[in-house]
């Protein structure tokens, strides 16, 4: 297994461009099956989630061409298949999202329960709930979810819960059926909107995404189309922090500042100069960050997915913080490696109480997943030392060329392979500015 290698107390300066949305990207890949014609996406990142994306719809018979550059053409006029054996989705959570496509394009679909991160339990009784709305039947039989209808057709489907998910799939699944879906309590997070946006342009009729109220009109066919995938929100936060965590000053580009209010009011509450332009944000620390308090909520907002790299940022604050996490359970296990590092953290069931300290020490520490290896990473840039994380995997699921992005703004990493290894970067002058590049 690979690990990174950080060499930390380096202060990072300069632009770093934002990829496209992971959580929009994998639940449009799938949208794109429903297609009579050949879809088009670009400003795809291209991290692990993407491509094993693009080879479970390739196994199902779809045609997909994806290249490095982040877009991707699919076609699955000839797509016959409805099942997603559990080989296929084991490595990630968003393979749910077949259920509704598959359901919406055959009237039947097997999908397994899905993987990815293990940050507590994620139901799916409210995406069952939509899809026997609009009257499906669902069986789960030996970790198998199988759902069929005969006829979709339109209801009010209130989700007991905010769920992005749910609010997802349940639209995948309506905006072929007949009359009209109206989703209560629906997700406004912004990759609900892209999708929303995505259906659209193939000639879909929903109206409300972004609002509690999403409607559904449901249309016989849709077509091929060109779509763009909107900046991730996660990635751009996660790079607005490290600077704050180290000292920095960086520009965030290609991205939209809308999206990133919640951090921002925090960024600015620790004591950080926070600069916004039209597609991009500046974050300038020129101090040590004060202690504040977070509670996780749906967008807008402070989003989940940035809890655990501001909590990692919280161990060097002014102060004692208070997070809480009222969006998943079991998402403080980086806080147990980030002890090993010299941070000080009480947690009791949800919340997290951090003292902080004026700085880490590297260690040998493990990602247990996705964006509790961002905030590994986040932990072991602001330390002394050398910290070396393993399980990268989880990381490389989610952020593209993190340590190219990261050298290229000043950062002293490395990436280990399974054999030990290392492969260095270093900065290099090219036609289009200094980029990172890898020296083994």
């Amino acid at each position: 297994m690979e690990k990174l290698r950080i060499y930390g107390g380096k202060s990072l300066k300069g632009r770093v461009k934002i990829s496209g949305a992971k959580n929009a990207a994998v639940a449009i890949l799938p949208a794109a099956l429903l297609a009579d014609d050949t879809c088009v996406i670009s400003n795809l990142p291209y991290i692990d989630d993407i491509t094993v994306l693009a080879d479970i719809l390739h196994e199902m018979g779809a045609h997909v061409e994806l290249d490095r550059e982040g877009t991707v053409r699919i076609n699955a006029l000839e797509m016959n298949e409805y099942k997603a054996h559990y080989d296929m989705v084991r490595r990630m959570r968003a393979s749910y999202y077949l259920l509704g496509v598959l359901l919406s394009k055959f009237g039947k679909a097997e999908v397994s329960f899905p993987g990815g991160c293990a940050i507590g339990t994620r139901p799916i009784d409210q995406h069952i709930k939509g899809f026997e709305a609009l009257g499906a039947q669902v069986n789960l039989e030996h970790g198998v979810i199988k759902v069929s209808a005969d006829r979709l057709i339109g209801n009010e489907i209130y989700l007991d819960v905010v769920s992005v998910g749910a609010t997802i799939n349940i639209m995948l699944a309506a905006v072929k059926a007949e009359g009209t879906t109206t989703i209560v309590n629906a997700a406004k997070e912004p990759h609900v909107v892209d999708v929303a946006n995505f259906l659209n342009t193939m000639g879909a009729n929903i109206k409300g995404a972004g609002t509690d109220i999403i409607r559904v009109m449901g249309v016989e066919t849709l077509s091929g189309c060109e779509y763009a995938i909107i900046p991730d929100q996660i990635e751009a936060g996660t790079y607005m922090i490290a600077a704050a965590a180290t000292g920095g000053d960086v520009t965030v580009t290609d991205v939209i500042p809308k999206h990133m209010e919640a951090l921002t009011a925090k960024l600015l509450e620790m004591g950080m100069e926070v600069l916004e332009g039209d597609d991009e944000i500046r974050v300038i620390a020129g101090q040590r960050p004060r202690k504040v308090n977070i509670k996780t909520q749906p967008y807008p907002g402070f989003p989940t997915d940035l809890q655990q790299p501001i909590s990692a940022l919280l161990c060097i604050a002014d102060g004692v913080s208070v997070v809480t996490e009222n969006v998943w359970e079991a998402r403080y296990k980086h806080m147990d490696e980030i002890s090993r590092m010299g941070g000080k953290a009480k947690i009791e069931d949800r919340v997290a109480i951090i003292e902080g300290v004026e700085k880490l020490s590297g260690a040998p520490v493990t990602a247990t997943d996705l964006r509790a290896g961002a905030a590994l990473i986040i932990a072991g840039l602001m330390a002394g030392g050398m910290t070396e994380i393993s399980d990268v995997e989880h990381i490389d699921r989610g952020y593209e060329e993190i340590e190219y992005k990261l050298v290229a703004l000043g950062a002293d990493i490395e990436r280990v392979d399974e054999n030990g290894k290392a492969r260095r970067l270093k900065l290099i002058q090219s036609s289009y500015g200094e980029k990172a590049r890898a020296i083994l």
